[in-house]
């Protein structure tokens, strides 16, 4: 089975013959390159000309992180699936407003059902979240237009983002803030999105879906939005269930941190969350529909295909809610 790779050290990418070779002054390490999905690099990696190009004929694509974790960009291979069809379907979903919409709230009802599915869990385990429960409950995304749908999208992670304050410990979410983030909790948080990101973009190029071209978020120049849409959906089953997970088992603590223009997970920390973060990755549970075990890594390349399908006119598109 093909994994990721995770370089959280300085180094050099090199290519001897067919193998691939990640060096520094401590180590000469082999990459196991038949066995690679994708690779990221959240130290500052070099890659010769020859390794790029090799990585590149073999479809791996390579997701850059500066030091405070924030994904910078990929080194992204040519697309090996292509079908116009596809891509022509996908624009007319795009540029038609009733189709937009469709998809776009679609997508936000099942990050609601997600984010509620985490909040049942703690109010089972006595914790005071009925109040964020309720007020998520009242949120209606049907919306006019795709503002009003990402607004409504914007009202529930607001709640939730409030509500982590009665079952984390040890941390306060003032806010959610970005860039930079003003708080350890928003560092972890930060982190976190910027690696399902780039999982979901190296999905999303196992399709024959163009990552530039989106639904909930408005596409950009600057970024694969519709790597944005898909992560989104399962930001609550999988970054917050680890964050909580670090917090509250005390995995990772206060100084785990490093602070200059803002907070940041030092190396080691970034260890500890991308070894969970993998581990959920390829963590499986019974597929309702399919009738068998699949991946969480699975279940994000399958809500692609469910975007295929729905703009080819072959089913209608149904977002993932989180069942168990």
């Amino acid at each position: 089975m093909k994994k990721s790779i995770y370089l959280t050290t300085e180094g050099i990418v090199k290519r001897y013959g067919n193998t691939i070779y990640f060096e520094n002054k401590e180590i000469k390490r082999a990459l196991p390159i038949e066995n690679i999905l994708e690779i990221h690099c959240l130290a500052y990696v070099t890659f010769t000309s020859e390794s790029s190009f090799y990585l590149m004929k073999l479809g791996i694509p390579v997701h850059f992180f500066s030091k405070y974790g924030f994904y910078m960009g990929s080194l992204y291979p040519r697309e090996q699936l292509n079908s116009g069809l596809v891509i022509v379907k996908q624009v007319e979903h795009y540029l038609d407003n009733e189709k937009r919409l469709y998809i776009a709230e679609e997508m936000v009802k099942g990050i609601k059902q997600n984010i509620l599915k985490n909040l049942k869990y703690y109010k089972k385990m006595g914790k005071d979240v009925k109040d964020f429960i309720e007020n998520i409950e009242k949120v209606d995304i049907n919306g006019k237009n795709i503002l009003e749908i990402m607004n409504r999208e914007a009202q529930i992670w607001s709640y939730y983002y409030k509500s982590f304050n009665y079952f984390i410990y040890g941390y306060e979410m003032k806010k959610r803030t970005y860039h930079p983030p003003e708080d350890e909790l928003n560092a972890l948080i930060s982190f976190g999105n910027s690696l399902l990101y780039a999982s979901t973009l190296s999905e999303i190029y196992n399709t024959y879906l163009h990552p530039s071209i989106s639904y909930l978020h408005e596409p950009s120049e600057r970024r694969f939005s519709l790597a944005l849409d898909i992560a989104d959906i399962f930001k609550p089953l999988i970054v917050d269930r680890i964050i909580f997970t670090l917090i509250n088992n005390k995995i990772i603590k206060k100084d785990d941190f490093d602070k200059d223009t803002n907070y940041y997970l030092k190396d080691n920390a970034k260890k500890k969350f991308i070894e969970l973060y993998d581990e959920k990755l390829e963590t499986t549970v019974m597929h309702k529909q399919l009738k068998r075990k699949v991946s969480y890594r699975r279940l994000i390349r399958l809500e692609a295909y469910k975007i295929i399908k729905h703009i080819l006119g072959d089913e209608v598109y149904k977002s993932f809610r989180m069942w168990w």
